[in-house]
Formats: structure tokens, sequence, C-alpha cells
């Protein structure tokens, strides 16, 4: 049966529901269908009259709309400035909070959206997403004028938020189902735009702001950002139906470490609703959750941390914020391309493993204030951090199939939000406390208390990556008699079994070949 697709249906979905709202909630995730008719695809051939469509123009079209919504990791640089301006009296840090609500509806905007975007298209969600962050920074513009902090928060964080979540989706999706074959790759460029904007936006956000005023500051960001968005939206779009490529894709998370050709591995076809439901997508949610809670803490508070903790001024912590933006876009790449020949799996243990060593070094290098040593261990992370969205895309794909990978990627980057929201709210509120508790802004207590609790997700998050079911021997094996639970190191199957005698057994090649076997003869 090698080279044959065995079916296997994960969890059953329930097919009808007397509640109209779940019954809606069941037909939005389980209809996935474009909706594009032939004309549509005929015209998709041509990127304008006359010029046919090449795969390889989605690249700097991605880029382009991944570029304007990567500006939301240089909010750090708008803190200072809008904390002065709407609350000039007050030493509490009010602006961060606007991050963390935009990074929360930027997940719930990538879930919720992500079965629409399947059906409609990339462009009219990339489309979409340029209208509304344009009216979330043109809001924020009116809410600065105005003084009004929670105008702010609806505006670049609800409105902008929204806009940003479809926006970084779309050409993911549409990406991922045109590069089978370099699946990597293909999620490296799409999502590397997100660190190139933070490193270009950083750095002209305090001279606009000289300029021109920090009200039109979100006015002329907001147009150029509406613009170039519309430009890549227009070059976006889903192959055409039947699509294929010359060279074998990866289909198959780990088939690069072993050598194997994908066209040779078993497949599971899965729904979008078996896919989110099923064990192995939630072991992913929380190991990217994992990954992403340390980052995203540490840059929304990147500026204030150069400026209060080391004493340097607003210009070198813009700097700062911008050369950091580039080693989020070195991860992004750096870790996706090399994942086509690791493992995604092997990939997202080393981040997760190199981030816990950062946070065993944060308390000791921001009490001693070594400022090389302080950018080193940031620039790390910020890497591991970048390297995460990278990496996941095609993880998704190589799992659960690039039908489903707009929905599926939509709703696992709830799992940033979440880490976004409520380690935002916990760190401002541990931050703010410290503060009102006699500690002042540059004592270095204030940012690594919270590294104690961070780090506990970190390594649940690292223990679940072990038991990612990458292979589909390990998704599809049953279990042994008295088997408690099976976990692949470094290539070879280690499973836990108390059969009156707790012991741990390491299969052999052969041994894990026959049961296999086995197990497909009974199908």
């Amino acid at each position: 049966m090698k080279g044959a697709d065995v079916q296997k249906s994960i969890l059953e979905a329930p097919r009808t529901a007397s509640n109209p709202i779940v019954r809606g909630i069941l037909w939005h995730y389980g209809t996935t269908t474009s909706n594009r008719d032939e004309a549509q695809i005929e015209r998709e051939r041509y990127l304008v009259a006359g010029i046919p469509f090449n795969r390889w123009y989605l690249m700097p079209a991605a880029v382009s709309i991944q570029f304007c919504c990567g500006s939301l990791y240089a909010w750090s640089v708008f803190n200072d400035p809008i904390d002065h301006a709407i609350h000039p009296n007050s030493d509490e840090k009010m602006a961060p909070i606007t991050f963390s609500i935009a990074i929360g509806v930027f997940g719930v905007s990538a879930a919720t959206m992500g079965p629409w975007l399947e059906r409609n298209g990339p462009r009219k969600a990339a489309l979409l997403s340029s209208l509304l962050f344009y009216l979330g920074n043109l809001t924020s513009a009116l809410a600065i004028y105005l003084q009004q902090m929670w105008l702010l928060y609806v505006g670049y964080g609800v409105i902008g938020g929204f806009g940003l979540g479809l926006g970084y989706i779309s050409p993911v999706s549409s990406l991922q189902k045109w590069f089978p074959d370099r699946r990597g790759l293909a999620a490296g460029f799409a999502v590397c735009g997100f660190g190139a904007g933070s490193i270009a936006i950083g750095k002209v956000i305090l001279p606009l702001i000289a300029a021109v005023g920090l009200p039109l500051t979100f006015v002329v960001l907001g147009s150029f950002y509406f613009v170039f968005m519309v430009i890549g939206a227009c070059v976006v779009r889903a192959p055409p139906p039947g699509y294929t490529v010359t060279t074998a894709p990866v289909t198959n998370s780990e088939a690069s470490e072993k050598g194997v050709e994908a066209a040779h591995q078993t497949t599971i076809k899965l729904t979008l609703i078996e896919s989110i439901r099923s064990r192995d997508f939630l072991l992913l949610y929380i190991v990217f959750f994992a990954n992403t809670m340390f980052g995203l803490v540490v840059i929304s508070r990147l500026s204030n941390m150069i400026t209060d903790l080391f004493g340097y001024d607003k210009n070198t912590a813009a700097s700062i914020v911008s050369i950091n933006g580039g080693f989020n876009l070195l991860g992004r790449i750096l870790f996706s391309t090399i994942s086509d020949f690791l493992g995604r799996k092997t990939c997202f243990l080393l981040m997760l493993g190199i981030q816990i060593v950062v946070m065993a070094t944060f308390n000791a290098i921001t009490t001693a204030k070594t400022y090389w040593a302080f950018l080193f261990i940031m620039f790390t992370l910020t890497t591991c951090y970048g390297g995460g969205f990278g990496v996941i895309p095609a993880f998704l794909a190589d799992m659960f199939g690039s039908t489903n990978i707009g929905a599926c990627h939509g709703v696992i980057l709830t799992a940033w939000s979440i880490a976004g929201v409520g380690g935002g709210l916990v760190f401002t509120a541990v931050y703010n406390s410290l503060l009102s508790n006699g500690n002042s802004k540059s004592d270095p207590i204030i940012y690594t208390v919270n590294v104690y609790w961070i780090l506990v997700f970190v390594v649940i998050g690292l223990i679940a990556g072990l038991f990612v079911r990458t292979t589909m021997k390990d998704r599809l094996l049953p279990p042994v008699p008295g088997q408690i639970f099976r976990v692949r190191v470094f290539g070879k199957m280690v499973r836990l079994v108390n059969n009156g005698k707790l012991y741990f057994e390491r299969l052999s090649p052969e041994q894990e070949e026959s049961e296999w076997n086995q197990y497909l003869s009974q199908q």
C-alpha cells in the first residue's frame, strides 16, 4: 500500500445542528471550496493583459503586503510619544496596551477569516485588509488629536488589527499553494516582509513625528501602507484547479530528514474541522504559543528597555528596534529555508531550546547592565521568534494539506494573539505594580521578574513539541498494549510501556517497519 492514500478521520465533525449559530459556524469552517468561476480563473492566468502570470511574481507582492503589516513590530517607538501626547502627567505606560489589543484582534481576524479567504481568494482578502488597516491608521490619528486613548485602542487595536490579521494570511495561503515543492522557502518569503517592515518603519517614525507631528504621522504612514498593500493585492491569487509542479512536493515535514521522496509517503486527508480538532494541531498550537510568548513581550518594550535600563536616547533606541527587525526577518528566512532540509519539528525544538538559554541569562545580563550582551541575546531571541512564523505555514501545509492552510494558519495565529494579549497585560500589570511599589524605570527587576513565568510556558512548549507526530507512521500506527506514550527522538521511535513493569522501549528500524506493514495489511 505504499504510495496509496490511507484515509483517516481523526474526529467526526457534526454535520447538522439545531442551533442556527452553531450550524453557521460549522458551515463556515467546513466549507473552504473556492468560489471562482471559469472566467475569473482564465483572467488570473495573466498578470495584466498580454503578460502571462508567473508564480515568482508572488514573491515581491507578498513582501509588499507583509512589509506594511510588519509596521506593527515598530509600535514600541510610538509608546513614549503617544503616552506623552495623551497623558502627559502620568508615568503609567498605557500605549503598549494598543499593541496587545492589535495582536489579539489580529489572531481573531486570521482565525475567523481564514475559511472566507479560501472561498473568495487571497486577492479579495488582501484588498479588504488594505482598507481596514488604512481606516485604523486614520482613526488613530483622530484619537491622538482628541487625546482619547480608548479611541486609539479601537482604531489601531481593533480596526487596524483586524486588517493586519487578514492581510498577513493572504499571501501566505497563496504561496503555499503555488510552491508545494519549496514550502519552507515560500513560507519564509511570504512572511519575511513583516521583519523588513519593522526595520524601515521603526527608523522613520521619530523623524516623521518631528516633521509633521504625531497625528499626521499616522495619516502619512497609513496612506503609504494602503498604496503598497493594494499593489500587492492585485498580484496575489490562487493557482488554477489541477495545478502541479514537475518536482516532487514536500508533503511531510520529516521527509527531507530521511531522504525519502514525498511521492512515496503515505498521506492523511483531513477536512478543516478534523485538522483543527486533532491532537497534533493542539500540540502545534502550544508549541507556537510558547515560541512567541517571550518575543512578543520583549519586542513591544525593546525601545523602553534601551532608554530606561541602559540610558540611551530615543534615536538610538529606534535604531536598535530597526536592527532588531532585521533579525526578525533573518529568522523567518533562515529557519524556514533550512526546515526544508532539517525538518519543521527539529527547527521548532531548536528555537525553543535557544530561547530557554536566553531566558536563563536575561536576569544576569540586565542586572549587570552589560549592553552588548543584552543586544546579543535580544537579537538571538528575535531570530528564533521570527523563525517560528517562517516555519509554521509549511509545517501546517505538511501536516494538514495546502487546501486547509489559510484557515489552519489563521486559527493557529490566535496562539500568537493570546500570547500577546495575555503576556502583554500580565507584563504591564506587573510593571506598573512594581513602579507603584517604589521601583524606578531603570531597575531591571521590573523586566526580569516576568521572565520566570514566561520560562514555564517555553519549557511546556518544548515538551509539547517532542510529541508532535510529523510522520505518517507516528500519526497512524496504533499503540501497543500497555503503551503510555510514544515519542520520536533523533529519528528513533521511543515508547513508554507498562506491562506489569514500567520501561522505555526503543524500536529498531526493522521493528518499526514490521509494525507499520502489519498495520497497513489490516486496512
